[in-house]
């Protein structure tokens, strides 16, 4: 999951959705308005997704049929990232500087992931024990919960357990399986600043070459779908970043159209059929994601109170602990829906607390530095 950046809100002056596939010439670059679109709606919705396949994956219990199975476990991951090579390109060539480069990014992902790994360490964790049985105190005192928070504090997710805990759980020795991504967002923005110093980021073969040789690299070295070396995991979520950086490249060409966006999601279902979906796939995931979330101008779905990432770095070790209270047994299904009601507040609390105030303080840092007549609305 992803590290998301922010659509800052504004005034909705364009049609609520766009009628299917009025003005069969509108690209995307002319129908996306940063300020009103859905992308911040899709987010949460994957996010939400995640949710729905890890309460399968940590309580050991299957979907019924007609749900995600092996689509989720994989293309809502990429539907983040593909979102984000959509936006991050941009962010460099709206301000190519790279000490407010790396503020932004930054201050996007480290705050909320840093208080993410704090209360899990030394709060979830603590519940999740003293139910079982457990002293809570005994685990506070025993140095696990700061060295999860300190151990992990560079992104990279090294320590999974938090003083052997939590236990006696379908997943056990695993707290937050979903910040293993961020550690691979990271790479990318580091990545997309080392192509913008090299003066390469605006260059119109970059992006095609970049996504090509992403491809190869993954066919050849294929990710399964569960774990992955450092190197197979990289692979597949560069052909997702680089997929949705074309869409950003070629946006003044590329036409968005709803029926595109149809033929795209069946593509998209097909190739799943496939060892790795991505061959075929990639590329249509990515354009049904971005030119939906384009075309799409609904107020409501124009989402400024940004859920997705809190949603996502809270809800594992959420989760955990209700697996451990006994809820387990229930339908995956209703558990997902218990654990998503359980884990909107701890995204709130992110939201409201730790997220939207770190990004005030990158606009205040960054807001006199951003050159004239260059896209200022995505960080």
């Amino acid at each position: 999951m992803s590290g998301s950046p922010e659509i800052p809100g504004g005034s909705t002056t364009l049609s609520d959705v766009d009628p299917p596939d009025v003005g069969l010439r509108r690209t995307l670059g002319q129908v996306f308005d940063p300020r009103a679109n859905a992308l911040n709606a899709w987010r949460l919705g994957l996010a939400l997704a995640v949710i729905v396949w890890h309460s399968s994956v940590l309580t050991g219990r299957p979907l019924p049929p007609f749900a995600l199975h092996q689509f989720a476990t994989q293309d809502f991951v990429d539907g983040f990232f593909a979102i984000s090579g959509f936006l991050i390109p941009a962010s460099w060539l709206g301000n190519p500087r790279l000490r407010d480069y790396v503020l932004s990014r930054g201050l996007r992902i480290l705050p909320g992931m840093w208080v993410c790994l704090f209360v899990t360490a030394f709060v979830i964790a603590p519940i999740g024990v003293a139910i079982q049985g457990g002293s809570a105190a005994k685990l506070l005192t025993s140095g696990g919960p700061l060295r999860f928070v300190l151990r992990n504090s560079a992104v990279a997710y090294v320590q999974f357990d938090i003083g052997g805990s939590p236990s006696g759980v379908p997943f056990p020795g695993m707290w937050n399986g979903s910040l293993w991504t961020l550690q691979y967002e990271v790479l990318l923005y580091v990545a997309v600043a080392v192509l913008g110093l090299l003066g390469l980021l605006g260059r119109r073969w970059l992006f095609p070459v970049a996504f090509a040789l992403a491809l190869v690299w993954s066919v050849l070295d294929s990710c399964p779908l569960d774990g992955g070396t450092v190197a197979q995991r990289t692979a597949r979520l560069a052909v997702m970043f680089a997929a949705g950086a074309l869409m950003h490249r070629f946006r003044d060409v590329i036409p968005a159209r709803w029926s595109l966006v149809a033929v795209s999601v069946a593509v998209v279902l097909a190739a799943n059929l496939l060892p790795d979906y991505r061959v075929v796939g990639a590329i249509p995931l990515a354009y049904a994601v971005i030119v939906s979330g384009a075309l799409i101008h609904n107020r409501r779905l124009n989402l400024r109170t940004d859920l997705s990432y809190g949603t996502y770095i809270y809800a594992c070790p959420i989760q955990q602990v209700l697996v451990i209270a006994g809820l387990g047994a229930v339908n995956p299904l209703v558990f997902a829906n218990v654990a998503t009601a359980a884990t909107l507040p701890f995204a709130a609390m992110s939201w409201f607390v730790v997220e939207r105030p770190a990004m005030r303080l990158k606009s205040r840092i960054t807001r006199k530095r951003v050159r004239p007549g260059l896209t200022r609305s995505i960080p």
